[in-house]
């Protein structure tokens, strides 16, 4: 498979998170340095997303999911610090079946 195809097949799981997450949408408008809309025209024209309001929403949706990620990361390394203090809390794999 050349990267191409691929970066496709991402951008269509994007495009599906798109279109069946966000049914109800709110139009804003927003001020935007020139040299980041010709990114986003050559970015559209290219096929990486349909427009540039799709372009803006699914920078902004993985944004977000970074953020997410971020989060989840920080609770899991307390958790980890936590578990190493007190091993007696953990609840062993086997007993989850």
């Amino acid at each position: 498979m050349d990267k191409t195809s691929g970066a496709n097949s991402d951008q269509n799981a994007i495009y599906d998170v798109n279109k069946n997450v966000y049914d109800n949408m709110v139009q804003v408008q927003l001020r935007v340095p020139e040299e980041l809309v010709e990114d986003i025209d050559r970015w559209v024209k290219e096929g990486r997303f349909k427009s540039r309001s799709d372009a803006i929403k699914t920078i902004l949706i993985m944004h977000r999911e970074r953020e997410r990620t971020r989060e989840f990361y920080k609770m899991l390394v307390e958790r980890s610090d936590e578990a190493r203090k007190r091993p007696e809390l953990l609840i062993p794999l086997e007993e989850l079946k």
